[in-house]
């Protein structure tokens, strides 16, 4: 039994009520490194540290675990893309370019996944004096390439050297991962040359990842060796691990939330092994068929919870500068925010409190909320699964997108803050037009809400704030009760293009959640573009895997 599927099914012991949902043995292999405050997954010189809050946990104050992160996008495994090293047209500085404005949420949907190419250069790994990088050079990559084939447009070329696999631990010991190469103490890790970038250049490859802590060796070619592969528009990997699971013909695909402007960003890799899955994304990647299905993250943006009235906000999406680079005339910067901004994941832990909880923690109406519950639904459940538990294979799948826009408008105005309400009618009618509703299969609502009014502030106050305070229509509501029917179907995931699953009914929500996480289930909120997919798409979700995070900033595509 793999770890992950090991994971999941420890949590969903955890978990009583009614039988759960379990995904299909998992094809998903996760070569993220882990983000935790005990590991070295920043950045050691002058960045700001990773920190995780448990801001609110379940008792009187509310029946939900709300957790603050601060994130710098140069934290775990990370996405470099163009703008890190091309300063932005116009700019008179030196290498400036069009290039300069491809910001990680503006990079295409279909560059960020392709065929895996792992080239082995475990051979270099500590054979280089204190503080100085083995060098990976064009021959490297020549040489694979005499033994397989020619590199190609679509293929996702990754270093393999086993540095993140064999260095990457809790500290004390992690001060061997960064700090201490940096400081010069003891080896560095192996990077390709700049030759090296221009040759994948050259032969089309538009991703390059790698199992060190960054693209750039030490002590000097660092900057040249990100310049000469983004100046092609190349997209990096860094700090991926695990590569030698990946075999050939594996799909590769890494993911990370949309950071407005963000010049790098934190992320999730994995990769889907040789099969009719991976040759079918392969496949829909190089030949540019996706669909970007997330939000953009900017405080400028209705991106984050207000709750109803005043005083009930989760904490805003903050973007803070720090460093000064003076070659980009662009300043670094780290991000604070809730863990349930923007496109994220919702796992069991969330709602569900751990194995011993006493219910009489709750305040007295969420007390009243429970008893109707669980004389619908059951016994709530308990449980310990946060989001870095949750394993891949339950987040993707095939896409099966029910509409329900025609629900919007339904609501009497006197009834507000009220939102329409999903049926279980509405899914029967849907299976019984497209055909039955599967394992392993993503059901996404489809409500038109967020296509329709996320905007820039104060506008887009009719995103979130404007529905829960009753000014406006709520958006579409699933319902505990369809979340015990797609649970019968053996659905392990839904999504919906709405701030959240379950309405702007505080009861209404917590129930939804109640079911979701009950059932062993997780849901991925605050999509778009959901009119996009064709009836053939496939539904990519990543989530930063962060230890013990109730929530999970991620991004959602879609290839077909």
């Amino acid at each position: 039994m793999s770890r992950c599927r090991l994971l999941l099914v420890i949590g969903l012991i955890a978990i009583t009520g009614r039988p759960q949902p379990v995904p299909a043995a998992a094809p998903l292999i996760d070569l993220s490194l882990l983000v935790a405050e005990d590991y070295p997954c920043t950045w050691p010189s002058g960045f700001p540290m990773f920190q995780l809050k448990h801001y609110r946990t379940i008792g009187s104050l509310t029946p939900y675990n709300i957790d603050v992160l601060t994130i710098d996008g140069n934290t775990g495994t990370q996405i470099d893309v163009p703008p890190h090293s091309i300063p932005r047209q116009g700019s008179g500085l030196a290498n400036e370019g069009p290039l300069g404005a491809i910001f990680i949420d503006k990079v295409p949907a279909w560059q960020y996944g392709g065929e895996a190419v792992v080239i082995d250069v475990t051979q270099l790994l500590n054979t280089t004096p204190n503080g100085v990088s083995s060098l990976i050079m064009p021959r490297h990559v020549l040489e694979w390439e005499k033994t397989h084939r020619k590199l190609r447009f679509g293929d996702v070329v990754l270093f393999r050297s086993g540095y993140t696999d064999k260095y990457y631990k809790p500290f004390p010991a992690g001060r061997r991962f960064v700090a201490a190469p940096v400081e010069g103490t003891v080896p560095a890790w192996p990077d390709p040359h700049p030759d090296t970038m221009t040759l994948l250049g050259r032969r089309g490859v538009q991703q390059v990842g790698c199992d060190s802590p960054s693209m750039g060796p030490l002590p000097t070619l660092g900057e040249p060796t990100h310049l000469a592969g983004l100046k092609f528009g190349m997209i990096f990997t860094e700090s991926v691990t695990r590569l030698d699971r990946v075999k050939p013909g594996s799909f590769y695909c890494v993911l990370g939330p949309r950071h407005a402007n963000g010049m790098y960003g934190e992320g999730r890799a994995f990769a889907v092994p040789p099969g009719k899955l991976a040759s079918r994304l392969i496949d829909s990647a190089r030949n540019k068929r996706a669909v970007e299905l997330s939000v953009v993250l900017d405080s400028q943006l209705p991106v984050t919870w207000t709750g109803p009235g005043i005083g009930n906000h989760r904490h805003p999406y903050i973007k803070a500068d720090f460093l000064y680079a003076r070659n980009l005339d662009l300043q670094h910067h780290t991000h604070m925010m809730d863990a349930q901004a923007g496109t994220h994941l919702v796992p069991p832990s969330y709602a569900l409190p751990p194995k011993g909880f006493n219910n009489s923690s709750y305040s007295k109406q969420v007390r009243g909320w429970l008893k109707e519950y669980e004389r619908d639904f059951g016994k709530r459940g308990t449980s310990s699964l946060t989001t870095e538990q949750v394993p891949l294979d339950q987040t993707c799948g095939e896409a099966r997108v029910i509409d329900v826009r025609s629900l919007v408008g339904t609501t009497d105005k006197a009834t507000w803050p009220a939102s329409p309400r999903v049926t279980v009618k509405l899914v029967k009618a849907f299976e019984a037009a497209r055909g039955p509703l599967k394992k392993g299969q993503v059901v996404l609502f489809h409500t038109g809400h967020v296509d329709r009014t996320f905007q820039p502030l104060p506008g887009g106050s009719i995103c979130i704030s404007d529905p829960l305070n009753g000014t406006t229509e709520g958006w579409p509501a699933v319902p505990a009760a369809v979340i015990d029917y797609l649970a019968s179907k053996g659905i392990g995931c839904v999504g919906s293009d709405t701030p959240s699953l379950g309405g702007v009914d505080e009861q209404q929500a917590v129930s939804t959640y109640w079911a979701l996480g009950s059932r062993g289930m997780v849901a991925v909120e605050f999509l778009h573009n959901l009119d996009k997919l064709p009836r053939n798409a496939y539904f990519l979700f990543a989530p930063i895997p962060i230890r013990g995070c109730h929530g999970g900033p991620g991004r959602a595509i879609a290839l077909y």
